[in-house]
Formats: C-alpha cells, sequence, structure tokens
C-alpha cells in the first residue's frame, strides 16, 4: 500500500505570530482520517515569526523531536535544560509523568522553520528525559541517517518506542534505500525541496505513507531534505 499525502491537504493554522501546517490532527484541526500513522502521532510544520514563542505549557507521555530546518529555536523546560536548536541539531524530550517547557525564537529578524514531531511511547509514566545532538550535513548527504531510535543506536537520540526516524538529504543522482522488516511501515516526509519516493514525486511538505512493501527508495532529489519513519 502506497498512499500520497500532499502538503495541500494538511490542516493549517494562522495565529499572526506562528503559522503552522498539521500533517495530522491537532489543536483545532480534526480529520478522523488523519489521526496518526502507527505511533506517529504529530508532524507540524512550524513557523515562529521573530521575537516571539510556546509560553510555558505542559505536555506528558509523549516522545518529542524537534528538528529545526531554519533560524534558531530556543528552549528551556522544568528539568533544568536550556538550549538553542539550529539546523542538524535534532532535540528529544520525554514528557513522561509531566513537563514543562516553553519554545522561542529570539532573533529580530529571521523566522525559525521547524518540524515538531510527536511519537506515542511505549512506556507510560516514565520519569521525563532530554536529549539534543548534531548530525552534520555530510552524514546526511545522500544517505538516510538514523537520528532516532529506541537503542540510541549509530549515536542517535534515543526514543521509548519501537520507530527508527532518518534523515536525508537528495539531489541529483543521489539515491538511497532502506529495506523494512516484515510487518513494518514507513512515513516518508519531504520537509522541503523534491524526491521521488517509490516512484511517486513528492515536494515540500508532501508525504508517503507506505505498508506491505519490500523497502523505501528515494532518489532524483532537487535540494530535498527528507525524514523517514519506520514504524511497527
Amino acid at each position: 500500500m502506497l498512499e500520497v499525502r500532499r502538503s495541500q491537504d494538511r490542516g493549517y493554522a494562522d495565529h499572526g505570530w506562528l503559522r503552522s501546517f498539521h500533517t495530522f490532527s491537532f489543536a483545532d484541526y480534526r480529520d478522523p482520517e488523519h489521526m496518526g500513522f502507527g505511533s506517529l502521532r504529530v508532524i507540524n510544520e512550524d513557523r515562529i515569526q521573530p521575537g516571539t514563542g510556546f509560553g510555558t505549557h505542559g505536555h506528558r507521555d509523549m516522545e518529542i523531536i524537534s528538528y529545526v530546518l531554519e533560524g534558531a529555536l530556543a528552549h528551556k523546560d522544568s528539568m533544568g535544560n536550556g538550549s538553542a536548536i539550529v539546523p542538524g541539531d535534532v532535540q528529544r524530550m520525554s514528557a513522561g509523568r509531566g513537563v514543562r517547557h516553553s519554545e522561542f525564537n529570539h532573533s529580530k529578524a529571521d523566522t525559525t522553520h521547524f518540524l515538531q514531531i510527536w511519537i506515542e511511547p511505549n512506556e507510560f509514566g516514565i520519569a521525563p528525559g532530554y536529549e539534543q545532538k548534531h548530525f552534520d550535513t555530510a552524514s546526511k548527504r545522500g544517505r538516510l541517517r538514523l537520528i532516532a531510535s529506541p537503542d540510541a543506536a549509530e549515536g542517535s537520540v534515543k526514543i521509548h518506542q519501537d520507530a527508527r526516524v532518518y534523515a536525508g538529504l537528495f539531489d541529483g543522482a543521489e539515491r538511497a534505500e532502506l529495506a523494512l522488516a516484515a510487518g513494518r511501515r514507513a512515513y516518508v516526509h519531504v520537509a522541503r525541496g523534491s524526491a521521488t519516493v517509490n516512484g511517486t514525486r513528492l515536494e515540500a511538505g508532501d508525504a508517503l505513507k507506505a505498508a506491505a512493501v519490500d523497502s523505501i527508495v528515494i532518489e532524483e532529489g532537487e535540494g530535498a531534505e527528507v525524514l523517514l519513519f519506520d514504524l511497527s
């Protein structure tokens, strides 16, 4: 099964300081046909205007991954963490039994463009946790770099779910293939640029759901930055 989710079909919210596209149902956007895909519950593509952001708010029992495409995102949380997330960084926050945090764009001129991803954990009520790592351009060029996994393999951030998240950059003849084990499915999101995924052309914001296929093939990229979710 291959199913395309086009960018223009996503939910959209414009709050002035924040413009957000919702791949799956979120906040006031409700679509019973797009509640998630396996344990993947949220992919929000957010653009935060200069000098604004999300004030302190709470989460629980969710694995939250922030992936910055442009600008910087300042993070502070109730665990005592404070950091700036920039392109190439992957931040994982396990909300567990409860955490509060804020996210701001402190720039006076530049918009912060990032993806916020929520994955439902396989353990509930755990102690909250935080991790942030940088994955440079070379490690993603023409290949799928593992950035999140349940066992922190290959230096990835650790998430509490049987899911693996990959990031890749593709141009021209660059090509990558990921084999899927029997019974697993994949969600491929093109963050920017365009690429062909299993024979389907995807533009920025588009995605492909895949089940009962042997592998995912990404090729013919044009400035493409791609995230691939290997899900149980």
